[in-house]
């Protein structure tokens, strides 16, 4: 596809989708609903399977996908995933053509961002940076907030598509910067975790009605995404992966690593790390990030699940 051409239409682009994970799937759907040729790849082959059926194609490897693409999405789990993919022997820019967009959604390092658009620039690649917030329902809804970092050009170029996956989508700045937003999302989000978890833990000790509290409470100043989405989850013992503790930990060893190197000290978010370390410790790596409650509800000596 030419780098001249700039309407991404259905009828004259083909879309490459890698990770088809918890949000990754709803994602390439809702692209794939709006009428987008789409090949698919996933380590997991089974898990590639609904969008096959909805008539996705199948790729073999990586490299096939990216040859076959003029936009490559990536949504993994970890920084050393997105490197493999994207920079690797037989990744997206060993295969990419010419006049190709990159669109990584993986919550990864502001570093790797940078050096994945110097090294796609050099094959006349555009890459940006796009990582996402708003979890399973917002992948499903097409609502969530997407923050982008890489040239003004190529962002304009894929933001129509951005925009059916989400509803809150912008440009922060060069390559790097939506990787940097993430950070301080992720940063917001993991105090804000304890204080609902702490929150919930105290309405339970007093005896109150948690329903009811929620009610009073989600509407004022106290109001938050974690609080009406994850606290019922908690009350439900509904702790099913929205989004794994294991890739929230990673986000926030990105966060205190950055922080780190800019010489900022970040006590609140280095707690949360540290209780978030206890909760994958007692085996709960694979769960959603609400499942905090447990090791918060342990620390006061009980189950939560069993209260």
């Amino acid at each position: 596809m030419s780098q001249e051409m700039n309407e991404l239409s259905p009828e004259s682009t083909r879309l490459g989708w890698i990770g088809t994970g918890v949000m990754g799937t709803s994602m390439c759907g809702h692209l794939m609903d709006a009428g987008y040729r789409m090949t698919v790849f996933n380590r997991t082959v089974e898990k590639a399977k609904p969008l096959v059926e909805k008539g996705a194609t199948l790729a073999d490897s990586v490299g096939a996908l990216a040859a076959n693409s003029d936009v490559v999405f990536t949504i993994v789990g970890f920084p050393s995933d997105v490197r493999e993919v994207i920079l690797g022997a037989d990744g997206v820019l060993a295969s990419a053509q010419s006049g190709a967009i990159i669109v990584d959604m993986t919550t990864s390092q502001p570093s790797l961002a940078k050096e994945i658009a110097a090294a796609a620039a050099l094959k006349g690649v555009a890459s940006i940076d796009a990582p996402v917030s708003g979890g399973d329902t917002g992948a499903r809804n097409a609502a969530l907030s997407i923050m982008v970092g890489g040239e003004a050009a190529a962002y304009q170029r894929v933001e129509p598509l951005l925009r059916l996956m989400g509803k809150t989508i912008v440009h922060q700045g060069p390559a790097g910067c939506g990787q940097h937003t993430k950070m301080v999302n992720q940063t917001l989000i993991a105090s804000g975790m304890i204080a609902i978890c702490e929150a919930l833990l105290y309405a339970y000790r007093a005896g109150l009605d948690i329903p009811t509290v929620l009610k009073s409470v989600s509407s004022g100043a106290a109001g938050s995404w974690s609080l009406s989405n994850l606290a019922p989850r908690m009350l439900e013992n509904d702790f099913d992966p929205g989004f794994f503790v294991e890739h929230f930990q990673k986000d926030m060893r990105i966060a205190l690593e950055e922080a780190s190197r800019m010489k900022l000290a970040l006590p609140g978010l280095a707690l949360a790390s540290q209780l978030y370390q206890a909760l994958a410790a007692q085996g709960h790596q694979r769960d959603g990030t609400q499942a905090l409650i447990l090791a918060l509800a342990s620390l006061n000596g009980f189950d939560w699940q069993q209260r």
